[in-house]
């Protein structure tokens, strides 16, 4: 297997309008998908030619109340905050001052050794991060294990061991259940 990135990490909003608003309009991220129909929405934004980020809005949900960037907490939690990748330096003080202007707050930028980062909320109270990576600090060539008391599986090191997993069969039987494909290839392929 090989893997281009995350397509898409799905989110929940209660209105949709400030989601397009500020996803759209003050970042910059073009909606390249939008399903919907009554009681149900699901907005696609994209972030780069491989990463999107969406939304479902559904009746009754209600923002998250707002939680700080890496704070732990106790009882159920799946979810911290995503961070975004900026291409150049200057845009972390690009997307700071867009955010301060439309009255979001944000973090100063924070040096983290191999990226620098700034910390927002959407208007979702979704934790927000928009990072750049240091490139003398590249982590995905050279990994940087430091946890002074690691799990047993941290200390076999940063490589993939397939080996602790059975190997599945891919089934035979390869059908393609029925979704929204087909309207989304009708409009583009018209």
């Amino acid at each position: 297997m090989r893997y281009t990135g995350i397509n898409h990490l799905a989110l929940v909003t209660a209105d949709m309008q400030r989601t397009i608003r500020f996803w759209r309009d003050l970042l910059g991220m073009p909606m390249v998908v939008s399903l919907g129909h009554p009681g149900y929405r699901h907005y696609f934004f994209q972030i780069s030619e491989y990463d999107m980020i969406a939304f479902f809005e559904w009746p009754g949900v209600e923002p998250v109340a707002e939680k700080d960037h890496g704070v732990p907490v106790r009882g159920p939690v799946a979810f911290d905050h995503v961070s975004i990748g900026v291409a150049e330096k200057d845009d972390l003080w690009e997307v700071k001052a867009r955010l301060e202007a439309a009255g979001f707050w944000v973090s100063e930028v924070i040096d983290h050794g191999f990226i620098l980062s700034v910390y927002a909320f959407d208007p979702n109270n979704i934790p927000i991060e928009f990072s750049w990576p240091v490139p003398e600090c590249d982590v995905r060539r050279h990994p940087v294990l430091t946890d002074t008391h690691p799990p047993a599986a941290a200390t076999e090191g940063s490589t993939p061991r397939p080996e602790v997993w059975p190997h599945g069969e891919v089934a035979a039987d390869r059908t393609v259940y029925p979704g929204e494909g087909e309207m989304i290839r009708r409009r583009i392929l018209k």
